[in-house]
């Protein structure tokens, strides 16, 4: 278990991270950050671990940059969750390229943000892969996702990061199931989708039952 006692772990993204926790669903939301949370205090209480969600639905990485002093840097993270990428690639296909983020530009920002929070708190980073819920490698979405999820990746790999597979998770179980039985558009993950994605998560830091 890598979480260590009296530490925070400060989870910041898009809809997925995000998950209702500013309205119905405060402050942690009801999505794979709060099944983290709940699964990781149940099994190691005496850690006395805090956690924060600082998730915004529809967020890219241009917006992670907008809001990162207040969100994360002041926020102190002994550990940071960053999820993001989502929304940097679906923009191009749900809004005509409105607001979306080419892959050169999500590149340099993420890997930026990542060393400021490095440099000025001192964390230890989870960077979890964007994904969508889809078998077909050729789907264009699915391969551009793919692309960024390469990106998340090797900057997993360069800051040392703690990495979640999260497209891998889901094509294991889109081995005997369907999309539908995950999302209900490829995205936005119901109870057991979440469950996938956290599932995976708790795995990557040596959660052990």
């Amino acid at each position: 278990m890598l979480f260590e006692q009296g530490q925070k772990v400060v989870f910041i993204g898009d809809s997925i991270t995000d998950c209702g926790r500013r309205d119905a669903n405060a402050p942690f939301g009801n999505g794979y950050a709060n099944l983290v949370r709940v699964f990781v205090t149940a099994r190691y209480p005496e850690l006395d671990l805090t956690f924060e969600n600082r998730g915004i639905g529809g967020d890219t990485a241009r917006h992670l940059d907008a809001r990162w002093e207040k969100d994360v840097l002041a926020e102190h993270p002994d550990w940071l969750v960053v999820k993001i990428g989502i929304n940097d690639v679906w923009r191009t296909f749900d809004s005509d390229g409105v607001g979306a983020v080419a892959i050169d530009e999500y590149e340099t920002t993420y890997r930026r943000l990542l060393q400021i929070a490095v440099d000025r708190t001192g964390c230890r980073l989870i960077v979890a892969e964007p994904y969508v819920i889809e078998a077909d490698t050729a789907d264009p979405m699915r391969a551009q996702m793919d692309r960024y999820g390469l990106v998340a990746r090797k900057l997993a790999a360069e800051f040392g990061a703690v990495n979640v597979q999260t497209q891998g998770a889901f094509d294991r179980a889109l081995q005997t199931t369907t999309p539908a039985d995950w999302a209900d558009d490829r995205i936005h993950p119901n109870l057991a989708g979440h469950a996938v994605i956290a599932q995976t998560f708790l795995r990557a830091i040596g959660w052990e039952l």
